[in-house]
């Protein structure tokens, strides 16, 4: 993570598409492709040259293995013993004119400058020089520009850091041991350094580094999936990061006001569950805003079922304006349960297609069926009565109010609260089985409001016939939903 201290801390999120997250601080700072800066590396490549903080190598890859195989049987480091750092130039300018293989390398000096890391202090050797034990010859000197002429991560970070005025790094702490080579270049090429901050490695569940062969955690799939850029940004901004604030949903003023410092030494668990967690968080509060994330989460939701319906028949028929304003419905009664556009159309199936009920089980429906198996003509004739022009969720609530009422009186003679509650319990579980499979949703009132007069009444013919079906090839049902009854009159 790269920021600039000009313009302070007005953080913009950079990108997804690349698979990297920065947070960039000036306006003026446009995309950096090294592709496109080779020359601009080995310029300052030769200028340490020059300045003899660099050498060539010409090293063949055979040489450098037996030199790490020979290190490697004395239990020595596998470090370079600088061959090549004393080659006369015109033994070398004869190797240049022939086209022969080579890099550079830094030529790290034995007094590395020492570095104040922001989170772990002061990290680095002494300015004692460097000890080695007698005969070893061995320098911990990286390669800069690689044989093919483009410059390895140690050199581009940091000219890149210096041209785009870089005021801070924050990266990982498997670079903390590179950092005061980096220091030193920065030294060699006149440069004022920025400051560093070290923070742990990203690690799965099962505390493994994270790995971009493995997509462990793969942007581009968050991005299809859906995810918001803000909810990723919140999610990242947390990896390793302590603050004093009562909840983990920051918005990005949220993060820029109350950013600090204050990392963990160690490393982080990247666990996706707290990404989901955000991910409702932001789409409960886009609901609230009602504005264009609303009108984005909308789209992206309606493309889905689109597809769904054009590439499955016997879905419902339904005008672009009657599916926006279904999925917009359902947005806003279900939000907070939203991860994904994908996972949120499949939870919410039955507002677009038919969708099968289960069989009832008389062991374990025998209390739903004991209040409403003699009263299903009433419960139809009732939700029949409520015409297409007053079908909303407060004339439905009303209705079941009333039918349960009813119901009730039927069964006991007479009203009690507890009573009322139980068969109102019961119709609602029965319209549920009856309209959507029993699948879970909104309130019953409002699953019945969005379905629709006409796809409810069907639903209740179709759940009507299924239950006399059920009876007639069932015997069982009848002792189940005789002890109920007894239960209910008790």
């Amino acid at each position: 993570m790269l920021m600039g201290h000009r313009a302070g801390y007005r953080w913009a999120f950079r990108t997804i598409q690349t698979g990297i997250i920065s947070f960039r601080t000036r306006k003026d700072l446009s995309d950096q492709l090294q592709s496109e800066r080779t020359p601009i590396y080995q310029k300052h490549a030769e200028d340490l040259l020059k300045s003899g903080n660099a050498y060539r190598c010409f090293c063949s890859t055979e040489r450098l293995n037996n030199l790490a195989k020979q290190r490697n049987q004395l239990r020595l480091s596998g470090e370079y013993d600088r061959a090549c750092l004393h080659t006369e130039s015109s033994t070398t300018e004869k190797w240049l004119s022939d086209g022969e293989p080579h890099v550079i390398r830094l030529k790290v000096p034995d007094e590395t400058p020492i570095l104040n890391d922001i989170v772990y202090g002061t990290v680095g050797q002494s300015n004692e020089k460097r000890l080695r034990r007698p005969g070893d010859n061995a320098y911990e000197d990286p390669i800069l520009i690689k044989s093919d002429g483009q410059p390895t991560y140690h050199l581009a970070n940091v000219v890149d850091d210096h041209y785009m005025d870089i005021s801070h790094v924050i990266r990982a702490t498997e670079w903390m041991s590179s950092t005061p080579k980096h220091l030193s270049m920065y030294k060699a090429l006149g440069w004022t350094p920025p400051e560093f901050a070290h923070v742990g490695l990203l690690q799965n569940n099962k505390r493994e580094k994270f790995s971009k062969r493995n997509d462990d955690l793969d942007l581009q799939s968050f991005k299809k999936e859906g995810i918001f850029p803000e909810a990723l940004i919140n999610f990242v901004a947390l990896f390793g990061w302590s603050h004093k604030l009562d909840n983990d949903f920051l918005r990005l003023q949220d993060l820029i006001n109350n950013f600090s410092f204050k990392f963990t030494k160690g490393n982080t668990i990247a666990a996706p569950a707290k990404l989901f967690y955000l991910q409702k968080q932001y789409a409960v509060k886009y609901v609230e805003e009602n504005g264009q994330d609303l009108d984005s989460m909308v789209e992206r939701v309606c493309a889905i079922a689109e597809e769904n319906l054009k590439s499955q028949p016997g879905g419902f028929k339904l005008l672009s304006s009657e599916l926006k304003h279904r999925v917009k419905t359902l947005l806003r009664k279900g939000a907070a349960k939203y991860t994904t556009p994908q996972t949120f159309f499949d939870n919410h199936i039955q507002f677009f297609r038919p969708v099968s009920r289960p069989r009832l089980d008389p062991e374990t429906d025998h209390w739903m069926l004991g209040w409403v198996s003699d009263h299903l003509d009433a419960v139809n004739l009732h939700i029949g009565k409520v015409s297409t022009e007053k079908w909303t969720e407060d004339v439905v609530m009303d209705m079941i109010e009333r039918l349960s009422n009813d119901i009730l009186m039927a069964k006991l003679q007479g009203t009690s609260l507890a009573g009322l509650k139980e068969v109102r319990i019961a119709i609602t579980r029965y319209l549920r089985w009856a309209t959507t499979g029993g699948r879970p949703g909104p309130g019953i009132h409002t699953t019945m409001e969005i379905l629709g007069r006409e796809v409810t009444i069907q639903s209740l013919e179709e759940a009507f016939i299924e239950f006399n079906t059920f009876k007639g090839h069932d015997k069982s049902w009848k002792e189940g939903v005789q002890a109920s009854s007894d239960h209910a009159l008790k």
